[in-house]
């Protein structure tokens, strides 16, 4: 069975997880952050280690143990009863990242949707997870040259995948409006599926 997936996409700072969040809390939606998997691994852990190694110089952890992590966390949430893949549309933010994962995934998401939240300026993008730094404790996020790192592999890894899903699917937001008018434009294109 595949899973129904609306992707949110774009660069480090671009709102993907405030809008997920609001999401997730629409019922027929579940939200997943691969970026919260990680966080939420014990730091004593093998997973754990391997994530503050990686997310500590911006760089992406390895696709293989990523997608094995997202697997057992959609197991486990569907066991739990919190994710019914027959009735719920899966709402990724962060996952895939580049496209050896969209390729790797292929054979279990059916992804309706895009939602690209593209951010022109820099400096909002930089303020906003400097602020999310400081709020969620995120380390990953504190570090100017660890935040300039992060961007660049976005976009040379991660941006490429849009082209994977091909321009139909994809759907334009610009993030750097309001949270309010950017999810007012995410519910449309939701409304749509």
């Amino acid at each position: 069975m595949k899973y129904r997936t609306v992707l949110l996409f774009g660069a480090p700072g671009a709102g993907k997880g405030t809008q997920g969040k609001i999401i997730g809390n629409i019922p027929g939606f579940f939200h997943c952050a691969s970026g919260d998997l990680f966080r939420n691994l014990p730091v004593d852990s093998s997973m754990g280690r391997l994530f503050l190694e990686y997310s500590s110089h911006g760089k992406l952890v390895p696709d293989e143990p990523t997608i094995e992590l997202w697997r057992q966390f959609i197991e486990d949430i569907t066991r739990q009863g919190r994710f019914h893949p027959e009735r719920d549309v899966l709402v990724l933010d962060g996952i895939p990242r580049n496209l050896r994962q969209a390729e790797m995934l292929r054979a279990v998401l059916d992804v309706r949707a895009v939602i690209y939240l593209h951010c022109a300026d820099f400096k909002k993008m930089v303020h906003r997870m400097q602020t999310r730094a400081l709020k969620e404790n995120r380390l990953d996020d504190a570090n100017l040259a660890v935040i300039r790192n992060r961007l660049k592999v976005y976009e040379k890894e991660t941006k490429p995948v849009l082209n994977f899903y091909g321009r139909k699917l994809v759907h334009d937001v610009d993030s750097i409006l309001s949270p309010v008018k950017v999810l007012a434009r995410v519910l449309r294109v939701l409304d749509k599926i």
